[in-house]
Parts: C-alpha cells; structure tokens; sequence
C-alpha cells in the first residue's frame, strides 16, 4: 500500500512510527533484562576503571548491552513496514554491522581472555637481532601496520581484551565505505550535493567519498565515548533523531522520517529504563550503532554539514579524549582532570545527574540552531 503523500498525514505517520516502537520496546524490555543478567552481561570494574570513582561504584554489575533494546526494535520495525530498497536497507545494514561490533567487544570484554599487543620497541629489537633473515624481512615489511596499531592504542580505554582500537578502525571503516559506495554510486547525482546554509546546494563530486567515510567513524566513536553516565547518550539522541525526523519531513524523504522517527520512540524506551539509578547501559553494541545511523541518516538527506550541530554534545566528548591524548603524549600533561569531558566535571564536584541535564540542554539548545541554519 503506498504510503500517504500530504505532509501532515507524512507527520502523522512517522508520529504513529514513533509511538509504536517505543510501545515494541516497552513491551519485550523485561525479556532483555532478564536475558542480560541470566548470562552476566554486567559492568565490570576489570575493564571498566571509572566503576572506581566515588559514586559510580554502585554501577558495577549493572546489566550493559541495553542498546540492543533500540537496534532490534529499529531494525525489526523497519523491516516489517518501512523496508524501502533504495532508501533503508543500506542505514539498517550499517548500524546492524556496527552493533555487531560492538556486541562483541562488549561480550569479550567481560568473558574473552586477556590479548597481548607487542611494543613497537620490541619489534624494532627483534629486527636488529632476530637471527632469521626471513622473520626480520616479515617484521619491516609490516613495520607500518605495527605502527598503527601501537598509536591506535592511545584512543583505548581498555584494550586488553575486547576488540582493540585498529580492528575498530578498520571495520568502521569498511562500513563508512559501504555507506558511501551507496551514496555515490546507488542513489544517484543528487545525493552528491550537500546543503551549504546560506549558499544551497553544491555537487562536490567523488570528494563526498572521504567524507562520508569520515563522519560516519568520526559520529560512531563520539557517541560510544559519550556513553558514560546513566541517560546521557539516550537523552541526547533522542533530541537528535528527533531533529533528524523534522528536518527529513521538511525535504521530502518520507522513508527516512520514518525510520528517524522509529528511533526516537525506541530511544524514549531505553532512555526511561536508563535514567539513574539504571536498570541497564548502552553498551557498545548501542552506542557503536546509532552513531553510524545519525551521520548516514544526515548525509542522505544532504545535510552533512549540520552534523557539528546535530551530534555537538557527542562531538565535544570525543573532541576532549583527542585533546586529552595529545596533551598526555605531546605536553607530558593533562588538560582535563578525565577525558571524556563528563568525567573531568564529576571530578571537579558535579553529581551525575546535574552533569547529565546540563549536557542534555546545552546539546538541545545547539540543535536547535542547528535546524535554524538549516533552513536558509
């Protein structure tokens, strides 16, 4: 049945979408608590070592993973009613893909065993003394790839035994690169225009390529480093995706309203089970997910230059571990008292709700400007 084509009954639609994903995820929430404590899928302070500050020790054992609440709801409603070839298949794929990965690193972190990572003073020792020409060969040959590895580690918070921080890279990698092979080869030229406010549109050819591949690993990583106090990544991208529903209703493209609109009810869900003191956390698997589908869902409605604004809490936490890091290797020093920036707050005396309320208006306030901008 084709879907309605006046705009208010588009609106009326995406709100019946909202509505009735956050009711789905209502209903099989208690199934997946319960399913997260049978199989000990909790916070541990093993690999966790913020559960040791203060207040936050009262975390530890509390349920993680709760983000699959959002990804199946999502990914189960839009497949049942919204599965457009052309338009959703390629979001679900990727935010699927990226909560695998971060369902695994989430598992492993709690039942994988500990992974070594050789120093990369080691491996140039071993090229100076290893006593097999053919090994040593192997060693400089993959000196690069070492290399990458070791300083990858600096944007690690626990390596030892989850996913380390290069297969991260290279898996958001390849699904940014499957996001823009859709953009630039299956939609067409006009999905290689992006939105300049204040000056319309411009076609910047095979460049959105980079682009692309850019923002969705650059988003995905700045909503997993925000996704630390109870309700603070929920909230905040409930304001997103919510943004994102109004500014896909105002182009046109129904398909992706929809699908931004069966977040938002699904995130309304999680968030009211996420509130403190929280019944279950995000996860990776959550985290990994909904920020790869924010930047896809804003570059394919050509506002790719919004992003700043509508992932700015998310992209100021990530922006702090980066500053956090290079003041550490570069300066010898710190810049905050704990990167993210969350932490260096509930270290200077914030409790987390005022932390987490705070960053909620101060986001909501910058996407709203952002819609503002969007509009001229």
């Amino acid at each position: 049945m084709a879907l309605p084509s006046s705009a208010l009954e588009l609106l009326q639609l995406a709100l019946a979408f909202g509505l009735g994903s956050s009711a789905i995820a209502f209903l099989w929430a208690p199934l997946l608590t319960k399913t997260l404590y049978k199989y000990r899928l909790v916070r541990s302070s093993e690999y966790d070592a913020t559960l040791a500050m203060g207040a936050r020790q009262s975390k530890v054992g509390v349920p993680i993973m709760g983000g699959l609440l959002v990804i199946v709801t999502v990914a189960l409603v839009t497949i049942g009613f919204n599965w457009v070839r052309r338009f959703t298949y390629v979001p679900v794929g990727v935010m699927l893909l990226s909560a695998l990965l971060g369902g695994v690193d989430d598992v492993l972190n709690i039942y994988g065993e500990k992974r070594r990572s050789r120093k990369l003073d080691h491996v140039l020792r071993l090229i100076r003394v290893h006593k097999n020409w053919g090994y040593k060969l192997w060693l400089v040959l993959t000196l690069p790839w070492a290399v990458f590895k070791r300083t990858s580690l600096w944007l690690g918070s626990h390596p030892g035994r989850g996913v380390h921080v290069h297969e991260k890279l290279l898996l958001q990698f390849s699904a940014g690169a499957i996001t823009a092979w859709w953009v630039y080869v299956k939609l067409g030229e006009h999905w290689r225009e992006i939105h300049v406010p204040f000056d319309g549109f411009i076609n910047i050819g095979w460049w959105i390529i980079p682009l692309i591949i850019f923002f969705v690993m650059f988003t995905a990583n700045a909503v997993n480093v925000a996704d630390g106090m109870d309700g603070l990544a929920g909230g905040a991208l409930i304001t997103t995706f919510a943004a994102l529903t109004i500014l896909s209703w105002i182009g046109g493209y129904k398909e992706i309203m929809l699908l931004n609109a069966t977040v938002v009810g699904a995130l309304l869900t999680y968030t009211y089970f996420n509130i403190k003191p929280a019944r279950f956390q995000m996860g990776d698997v959550g985290s990994l997910g909904l920020g790869a589908l924010l930047a896809i869902n804003t570059i394919v409605i050509n506002q790719m230059l919004l992003l700043p604004f509508l992932a700015f809490i998310f992209y100021v936490e990530l922006g702090s571990v980066v500053i956090q890091v290079f003041g550490r290797h570069l300066l010898g020093r710190r810049i905050f008292k704990m990167a993210p920036l969350h932490h260096h707050f509930e270290l200077r005396g914030w409790s987390e709700e005022k932390t987490v309320m705070r960053f909620w208006i101060i986001h909501a306030g910058v996407v709203l400007l952002g819609l503002w901008v969007s509009l001229f």
